[in-house]
Order: C-alpha cells, then sequence, then structure tokens
C-alpha cells in the first residue's frame, strides 16, 4: 500500500461512508487512486486493473477517525494526580511538564500518536502550551514523530503567559513574554503550515485558557490567526472551579470572557464545554463555533459530562478528542467514542445518542473541527483515511446482526488495517513506519526516569 498508485480496498463486511446520506455498503469495497478515493460500493469496482488489493473481508470500514484534542507530551506523566480535580491536577503537574524537553516531547508523541494509529485515528491535533525558557525543539520533535507514524497532524501552538504571580494559575516558570509567544506562532505558521487539499501538516494558534492567557494575548492571537488563515483552539468551560475563578477574576462566565475577545466564530473549536446554560449553546451553533468533546477526561477529573447532544441538536459541530494521555490515560479513538456514546446516555437516556451518531462525531465531526472538507467521510474525491476494525475473536462473537454497532458497542480493540493518504500506517494489526516495541520501550524508559525510577 505504500507508494502504490492505485489500491483496492475489496470485500468489507460493510463499507459505513459517513456521507450525507449515511451509505453503508455491504460486501463494500473502496477504489483509491493517488490518495483519493475514486469509487465506493458494492460488487466489482471499476477500473481496478493493477491495483494493490487489501483484504477486507471480516472487517468494518469506517472513515479514519478525527482525534480533536490532545497534549501528546502529557503520556510520560499517566496515573498522576489521580484522585485531583482539574485545578488540584494542574497544581500537581505543571510543576513536572516545567521540565519538558525535545527528548521528552519526542519519546511522547510517539507513544501518543501510535496509540492513536492502532486504534484507527488518521488524523489528529496537539495543543502544546508549555514552552520553558531556552528550551527548543518541541513542536519539531511532534511534528518529526507524526511524519515517522504517518499521520496528518494539526499541532496548535499553544501558549500560557499570565503566571501566577500575575493572578494566573501557571507556574512563573512555564510561562512566555506576550511577545515573544506572538513571534514564535508566527514563525511556526510561516514555516509548517499546510493549507493545500489533502495536507498532512497544519498549525493552528492556541492560548491554553482564559486563567493562563491575559487579555492582549487572546485578542492578538485571533488576530494573528485570521490575518494568517488558520484556526483557532482554546480550553472553555471545563469545570464548575474555572467559572467561579472567571467571574471572580473578570466578572464574565467563561463563554462571555470569549466572546468579549473575539473568540466565537465559524474559525474556531473549542475543548470540552461541560458547564454551558442553554444560551452557551445556542451561541455557540449560531456563530459557526466548533466543539472538541472529550469525556473520558471530563469523568476521571469530575468534570462533568459535556452536553453534546444539546450542541449536536443545535447545529454545532462536535468532534471527539482524548485529551492528554495524564488525564485520560489512553488514547483509544474507538474507546472514546464508545465513552461518548455512553455519557450522552448516561445523562439524556437509552435514544440519547446511536452508535452510528457516534461514529460520525469521531469522524465527520471531527474534520469538521478542524477545518477539513477532505476527510471524514468515505465518498469519490476525499483523501484516502480508511479504518479497518476486525471483527474476528471472541470480542465480536455473536454480535453478527449489526456489524457496524459491534464496533462500538462490543470491547475496543486495535484495528487491522489503517491508510492514510491511501497509504499503510497499520497492517495486521502493527505499526507499518514504527516498531512498536521499541516506541513503547523508550515510552517506559523515559517514564521511569521521570517518576525517579530509574
Amino acid at each position: 500500500m505504500n507508494g502504490v498508485a492505485k489500491v483496492l480496498v475489496e470485500s468489507c463486511e460493510v463499507v459505513v461512508t459517513m456521507d450525507d446520506a449515511g451509505a453503508e455498503f455491504v460486501a463494500g469495497s473502496i477504489l483509491i487512486e493517488d490518495g483519493v478515493i475514486t469509487w465506493v460500493g458494492s460488487g466489482a469496482a471499476p477500473d481496478a486493473e493493477g491495483a494493490e488489493r487489501v483484504d477486507g473481508r471480516g472487517t468494518v470500514a469506517i472513515p479514519g477517525m478525527v482525534n480533536t484534542h490532545h497534549h501528546l507530551y502529557q503520556a510520560m506523566t499517566r496515573t498522576r494526580a489521580q484522585d485531583q480535580g482539574l485545578f488540584g491536577w494542574l497544581t500537581e503537574l505543571l510543576p513536572v511538564w516545567a521540565g519538558v524537553n525535545a527528548e521528552w516531547e519526542r519519546a511522547a508523541s510517539r507513544v501518543g500518536l501510535a496509540e492513536l494509529a492502532l486504534s484507527g485515528c488518521s488524523t489528529t491535533t496537539d495543543h502544546h502550551y508549555v514552552f520553558p525558557d531556552g528550551v527548543e525543539g518541541l513542536l519539531e520533535a511532534e511534528i518529526d514523530a507524526a511524519a515517522e507514524i504517518g499521520m496528518r497532524f494539526h499541532p496548535c501552538r499553544g501558549s500560557m503567559d499570565l503566571g501566577r504571580s500575575a493572578g494566573g494559575l501557571p507556574p512563573d516558570l512555564v510561562v512566555q513574554e506576550t511577545d515573544t509567544i506572538l513571534a514564535q506562532t508566527e514563525e511556526a505558521i510561516e514555516r509548517f503550515h499546510d493549507p493545500e487539499p489533502g495536507s498532512m501538516l497544519r498549525i493552528a494558534v492556541a492560548p491554553c485558557t482564559p486563567y493562563s492567557a491575559t487579555d492582549r494575548l487572546m485578542r492578538e492571537s485571533a488576530e494573528l490567526a485570521r490575518r494568517l488563515g488558520v484556526r483557532l483552539h482554546t480550553h472553555i468551560a471545563e469545570t464548575t472551579d474555572e467559572e467561579a475563578f472567571c467571574l471572580e477574576k473578570f466578572g464574565k462566565r467563561p463563554l462571555d470572557l470569549l466572546e468579549d475577545r473575539g473568540w466565537l466564530g465559524p474559525d474556531v473549536w473549542l475543548a470540552h464545554c461541560v458547564h454551558l446554560d442553554g444560551e452557551d449553546v445556542r451561541r455557540i451553533a449560531e456563530t459557526g463555533s466548533a466543539v472538541a468533546w472529550c469525556p473520558s477526561s471530563n469523568m476521571r477529573l469530575g468534570s462533568g459530562i459535556a452536553p453534546a447532544r444539546a450542541l449536536l441538536d443545535a447545529g454545532a459541530a462536535v468532534g471527539l478528542g482524548v485529551d492528554g494521555s495524564a488525564s485520560n490515560d489512553a488514547g483509544d479513538m474507538l474507546a472514546e467514542a464508545r465513552q461518548g456514546l455512553f455519557s450522552a446516555r448516561a445523562v439524556g437516556g437509552a435514544g440519547a445518542m446511536t452508535v452510528r451518531e457516534a461514529l460520525r462525531v469521531a469522524t465527520r465531526g471531527g474534520a469538521a473541527c478542524l477545518g477539513r472538507d477532505d476527510i471524514g467521510s468515505l465518498e469519490p474525491g476525499k483523501r484516502a483515511d480508511i479504518a479497518l476494525v476486525g471483527l474476528d475473536g471472541l470480542s465480536f462473537a455473536g454480535a453478527e446482526a449489526d456489524p457496524v454497532a459491534a464496533v462500538l458497542l462490543c470491547a475496543p480493540r486495535r484495528v487491522r488495517h489503517l491508510l492514510v493518504e491511501g497509504r499503510a500506517v497499520v497492517r495486521e494489526g502493527r505499526l507499518v513506519n514504527a516498531d512498536e516495541d521499541e516506541v513503547a520501550t523508550e515510552g517506559r524508559r523515559f517514564g521511569r526516569r521521570l517518576a525517579g525510577k530509574d
């Protein structure tokens, strides 16, 4: 599959297109030419002569999933602050993260990206906002890791300029000067951002939170992003503590504060949005803003359950995010979609969300969050990002009534194959472009060092 101009994924149990009509093809196949889907359907594919063939028997084909919120560097600090809410968790971990360097970033990124790929994720963002003074190569390290694994990557150049001495939450040693942030962010965009269709690398502008960024940084970051034509991302409305902090410090609720700073619009996607009222939901939808829904992280930290159903019903774009591996402790997109499905039902009843709606959030919804209309569905003209979920083995025995529902309702497992731009990233459940055992060994070595065990 790598470097081959024409590829035929054939004889899948079901091809789940996630197109506007929700078409599904039993005994379906997908023809790819030069990284683009040219045909999807049942039966014999036209013009497939000379194509490399990928055996889809016993699999469900879904669009490669899109992860809309992550902090890859946190993969080296899993299982910490186990019983803390967000503010306590941050207070414990921010001083640890102040030691991040390029070696740490590379080891963590390889672990996190490998996890995502093995779970069927073809495109991911990353929100990196810790840039200790004098440390270089952090953004470059994760970009290199994404290229090695073979994934589409949307790293966000994050930032914090409001330290504890100025009334913010983060320690002063992890914040930067505002002018430095803006200059380095613009440099990253000019150096790395590729706006073309099929792009494998795009940059977004992403001050961390309203309680770690000054008014000036928020406003000028929005101006910078819009001048250069890139997207905006931040955390918002994650906890009740955040709302109390914003009311005390700024006299505004979190979403009001964002709107006042010019941070609602069709070029914005917002992480979490757990604590929204009906008016907040309406404004997010009406402004075309999108939401990265992070159910596992929100439950792990006791933050609550975001109103995903209300946002979807209002017409907002909603995608899924695994969030940082220190607040989820995993980076599995199939598991995250399952968690989202169940959390929506936990608050809204059994009819609150269907399996196919949850899969759509994980694919089309994520693509919309990132402003991509070239991925997220399996239809002619879209990029060939395809996950093949195998239905063999104990986990799926007895699920023959609906193979598509089995993808989420049964126990999540690694995908059999993953194609990105028509190229193999996972084959027969193993990474193609990196040695999984070496990635894990290096990650454990670095994790032991951080834990003081080496």
